[in-house]
């Protein structure tokens, strides 16, 4: 018999949204004068301190310069740096935004959870008006605490009012996935739209089909 869940829980990048262009990342790189190789190596340590309002972005971003023996950076440069990584994380899948907007109205509550720094959160907010409208909106930069941690998870199962085995969560990262699973959560490891739809068919019974 399959599930029939109350609520679909979104992980935001790399599943409502698509991955970072190369160039953007380039761009970023430019600022320190180093290639991509060498940047993101540095790049993504900081990001769980970051998106956790561990770090503000003069922090972060000056940290990755510090790992590239950079100067440190003027007001200026973060901004604009900022501004980069903001738009890098903007680009929607169409697919699974009209997926989520067609659970919603059809009953189905919907929630984000996402681990964001809060500048990114702020874009969402101010630029993004391609996003739905959502259910809970569960960002680490909020509440202080990040996937896979169990406390996220039941914050969101909170603000949805639902039970953890009435959800199930698509992340791109397994090891939040399984932190979802942890509490209770159903969970799939997304890789597209249609490995989602094929996991979701086999084991679920969602009245809206997510069409590739």
């Amino acid at each position: 018999m399959r599930i029939q869940p109350r609520a679909v829980i979104f992980d935001y990048g790399h599943v409502l949204c698509r991955p970072q262009a190369p160039e953007e990342i380039e761009a970023m790189a430019a600022f320190f004068d180093v290639a991509v190789e060498r940047f993101l190596p540095v790049y993504w340590p900081y990001r769980v301190p970051y998106d956790k309002g561990d770090l503000s972005p003069t922090a972060y971003w000056n940290t990755v310069a510090a790992d590239l023996s950079r100067n440190h950076l003027s007001n200026e440069q973060i901004e604009a740096l900022t501004e980069l990584d903001n738009k890098s994380w903007a680009h929607p899948d169409p697919v699974m935004i009209d997926w989520a907007r067609d659970l919603r109205a059809a009953g189905v509550r919907t929630a984000i959870l996402s681990n964001m720094p809060l500048p990114l959160r702020k874009h969402l907010d101010c630029c993004c008006p391609w996003l739905p409208e959502f259910d809970q909106k569960t960002f680490s930069c909020d509440v202080r605490d990040c996937k896979p941690s169990p406390g996220i998870y039941r914050h969101t199962l909170n603000g949805l009012g639902v039970q953890p085995e009435e959800a199930l969560f698509l992340d791109d990262r397994e090891d939040n996935v399984r932190g979802a699973q942890a509490v209770g959560i159903h969970g799939i490891v997304f890789q597209n739209p249609k490995q989602a739809q094929c996991e979701i068919d086999s084991r679920f019974s969602i009245p809206v089909p997510l069409r590739s």
